[in-house]
């Protein structure tokens, strides 16, 4: 796991020194991904540079070390990730007579692109992974993101020349990158609490969508292009699903399945224990983080070093499920409780670690046990992907199962019900149904949904944070298309809940959760490893009738059967919690002049972007007891306080 960035220019007045003082400078903004080594390569013969920062996992020795040549010179690779299925590929490699002077993937993956290509390589290249090649004999540049989208890619203009890099903030560290705000991506990001890609906060610079490459000639980079247009797929989550649904076995039966599913996921977490350094597990005591635990232990040979995080307000404490499931499965098990102070000390750094506005509350609780984890292990495998894709979410089980009864009552009817239901405040509705967790938003998404008429309005309106961002934008926000809104890219023969599965693996799983472990796990230099998102798995679940993933009203069914192998279902059989924290509690609290002083009417209208008044009409609300509206306020609060740090 690494971090990478480099820049290409058709011209340039720098000289060599020059530019390798600015691959340098660039390179130093990306020290936290990786501390233990950093390099930077120009070419003899034209303006590319590329710059490498190390965290050594497999092959310690020098010959891991990046940017890394090919073995004929033709290529320099600059590469962040793992490739799973390396020692496959280099044993295929040498059959053909390929040699190698180490042990690393890196070393394997220049290997294939010069043997097969870098189209077919990309076809064989199973893990996380994003990096630039530069083509010496042909002058072209190339980038690749990995399939699921869990290592990141920027891309775009510093005046005429082209700059990349694993974050915003290398491309910043470039003196002709300019920092003008992308009103577009606002407006997504109120929307959604992140700026899906392949929008990014900056004008004039792109995220690389999953599964996708460009390749740019040195020749004709003057042109300042659209790199947006030029991303090409290599993989698509439409195509893979289509042909998966094509291979779909209905006769087999339920125990085939689950033993089936154990020994892809045991192959999966297999792959992704190999390292040379130091390993662990995160452990929530939910269903996926569980289940890659027990298969872990399977594996090992001595207790897994396992990680959770308690809160030590009431309500919100999942740790003391962690800690049983642990203790079942005998792992080296460590805990850490935090409370509003804790959180308050990782706000700050909040801005700088995820460079544009990123507002999934949940960022404080996973950098800290990505924190907690980094004191002894340099690797952690996580259980991120089993809810997207196999149907683990509330929305995939409320949202058909409302629309299925509710469609087909006219309009007017439903939306009084929605009035109806808004109308009893949030906390109330909590003190009513106080048996369910987070009641009250419940019910108020139930209104919302009554209030829409497609699934895919109902999708955006469960996924949005803001149902209406041009209600607190001031000025010309147009909001792009999402991809649930894209016609190209909607799958046949779905029924609603597997829809937002899909949906859910297009935009929230790469543009939220992922880009949400990546920078909280790569801030304190730790690697974090999701078996579940591994593309066999992904693959094989789509050939999956609906029935083995939601069954009985229950997600999941199929990974709660293969954990029901190894833990007793009382540990883990309960309502789902998720990463949750009592955020609502502590803007009223710890975190309230730091709200209050972000939230200055004066300042928000001075700076012409946000509707002040409509803001603190939230904020009243949230302050006098109607409703809890901390997500909401904390997409503005995050807004602002990046806006402080880089704009």
């Amino acid at each position: 796991m690494c971090g990478f960035t480099g820049f290409l220019a058709k011209n340039t007045n720098l000289s060599r020194l020059e530019r390798q003082s600015l691959g340098l400078s660039m390179n130093a903004a990306l020290l936290h991904r990786g501390p233990d080594a950093g390099d930077v390569w120009q070419d003899p013969d034209a303006v590319c540079v590329l710059a490498h920062r190390r965290l050594a996992i497999i092959d310690l020795s020098r010959e891991g070390a990046q940017p890394m040549e090919s073995r004929s010179g033709r290529y320099m690779m600059a590469f962040n990730g793992e490739i799973y299925n390396f020692l496959e590929l280099r044993s295929d490699l040498e059959h053909f007579g390929a040699i190698f002077r180490g042990r690393s993937d890196t070393e394997v993956m220049l290997a294939a692109i010069e043997h097969w290509g870098l189209n077919q390589a990309l076809q064989k290249f199973d893990g996380m992974f994003a990096f630039a090649i530069w083509d010496r004999k042909e002058r072209m540049l190339h980038f690749a993101r990995d399939r699921m989208g869990k290592k990141p890619l920027y891309i775009g203009w510093a005046g005429k020349t082209l700059v990349f890099g694993s974050e915003l903030k290398a491309l910043c560290a470039h003196p002709d990158f300019k920092r003008e705000l992308n009103r577009a991506a606002v407006s997504l990001y109120m929307r959604y609490s992140c700026v899906p890609a392949p929008h990014s906060i900056y004008t004039n610079v792109w995220s690389l969508k999953p599964g996708h490459r460009i390749s740019l000639s040195w020749e004709n980079l003057d042109l300042e292009f659209d790199l947006a247009e030029k991303m090409e797929p290599y993989w698509s989550h439409l195509e893979a699903l289509n042909q998966a649904k094509s291979r779909m076995d209905v006769d087999k039966s339920d125990s085939e399945r689950i033993a089936e599913f154990d020994q892809l996921l045991t192959d999966c977490v297999e792959e992704r224990m190999m390292s040379d350094v130091p390993l662990g597990a995160f452990l929530s005591g939910g269903i996926d983080s569980s289940c890659v635990t027990a298969l872990m232990q399977k594996l090992a040979g001595r207790p897994v070093k396992t990680y959770s995080i308690g809160f030590k307000e009431g309500g919100f404490d999942e740790a003391v499920y962690a800690r049983k499931v642990a203790a079942h499965l005998g792992t080296d098990h460590h805990e850490a409780y935090i409370d509003g102070k804790d959180a308050l000390q990782v706000i700050p750094k909040l801005s700088s670690m995820y460079d544009e506005p990123f507002a999934d509350i949940s960022a404080i609780p996973t950098f800290l046990v990505c924190q907690f984890a980094r004191q002894d292990v340099t690797v952690a495998l996580s259980g991120d992907g089993g809810d997207e894709m196999l149907g683990g979410y509330n929305r995939h089980i409320a949202g058909p199962k409302i629309w299925n009864k509710s469609r087909h009552i006219p309009g007017f009817m439903r939306k009084g019900a929605a009035s109806a239901i808004e109308g009893v405040p949030v906390g109330l509705w909590n003190k009513i149904l106080r048996a369910q967790p987070q009641a009250g938003t419940r019910m108020h998404k139930i209104a919302d949904i009554l209030k829409l008429s497609s699934e895919q309005e109902i999708y955006s309106a469960l996924t949005s944070t803001w149902q209406s961002p041009q209600s607190i934008l001031v000025g010309d926000f147009q909001e792009p298309l999402a991809p649930i809104f894209d016609p190209a890219l909607q799958p046949d023969h779905l029924g609603f809940a597997e829809k937002m599965m899909y949906w859910d693996a297009l935009s929230y799983l790469p543009d939220d959760i992922l880009v949400k472990v990546d920078r909280a796990s790569m801030a304190v230099s730790l690697e974090a490893r999701a078996p579940l998102l591994d593309r066999k798995v992904y693959e094989y679940v789509w050939g999956l009738p609906a029935e083995v993933k939601i069954r009985g009203g229950q997600g999941k069914w199929l990974l709660r059967e293969v954990l029901a192998r190894y833990v007793p279902r009382e540990l883990f059989e309960r309502p789902k919690q998720g990463f949750a924290m009592p955020v609502g509690d502590w803007l009223l609290g710890d975190l309230r002049e730091w709200t209050e002083t972000l939230l200055d009417k004066k300042t928000m209208d001075a700076d012409g972007i946000l509707n002040a008044d409509e803001i603190h009409h939230v904020w009243d609300a949230h302050k006098a007891g109607r409703g809890n509206h901390a997500e909401r306020l904390w997409t503005i609060l995050m807004f602002q306080s990046w806006r402080q740090k880089w704009m």
